[in-house]
């Protein structure tokens, strides 16, 4: 058995856009992500650590614990052997509340792979890949969340480019969710339904590629 750990904030929760439900484990993408790889003939668990608000490197103001670094070592080696670990965070680090840009975002995301890479996992247990996932753009933001994320849309700006850049000089593995999917047009930030089956389809043949290369 392989696992996987996805850490990421509330596009991979599930939560359903304007309202506070949760869609289920197999609707959620990383629901999708494990189900799709075990169909395929791979034996895997993918471990979700998805906390609402998560932010790359930068404290919430209203709400503690929101500062992803916080505990990121601590959370490799709980669930170590990791094979993969899978980061989706950024879109929180362009609340109102910050005024920081793509870049800023991905700085904090290599910051959270240098957490992974040197977490104190016991010895012989394999340092896991990480896979770096750009989430999609804010769009106009909408409804009750519309306040906590004004201007966003403009912040968000360049994203996925910053990210690419950046785990090409810290070598580790980009997707960009953009590239597949927008964001939902309910509240222009999660992800509704249909958009996680389409990220969670995508990205289970990303992941089966990093672990057939990555063979034990």
């Amino acid at each position: 058995m392989r696992h996987i750990l996805v850490y990421a904030d509330s596009l991979s929760w599930g939560i359903i856009p304007t309202t506070r439900k949760r869609l289920d484990f197999e609707e959620r993408w990383p629901g999708v992500v494990e189900l799709a790889l075990i169909a395929s003939g791979h034996k895997v668990r993918v471990i979700e650590d998805c906390l609402n608000g998560r932010r790359t490197v930068w404290d919430d103001p209203f709400k503690p614990g929101r500062n992803g670094l916080s505990g990121l070592a601590q959370r490799v080696e709980i669930n170590s052997p990791l094979e993969l670990v899978i980061l989706m965070l950024g879109t929180n680090d362009l609340q109102s509340t910050h005024q920081l840009s793509a870049w800023h975002a991905s700085q904090g995301i290599a910051a959270l792979v240098t957490a992974i890479r040197t977490a104190p996992i016991e010895p012989g247990m394999p340092v896991p890949q990480v896979l770096v996932v750009a989430p999609p753009p804010i769009r106009a933001p909408k409804g009750p969340m519309a306040p906590k994320f004004e201007g966003g849309d403009q912040k968000c700006a360049g994203l996925a480019t910053a990210y690419r850049k950046t785990c090409d000089e810290i070598g580790c593995h980009f997707f960009d969710a953009g590239s597949v999917t927008a964001s939902s047009e309910a509240d222009g930030i999660h992800l509704d339904a249909a958009q996680h089956a389409t990220l969670g389809r995508a990205l289970s043949v990303v992941v089966a590629g990093i672990l057939s290369k990555h063979a034990p």
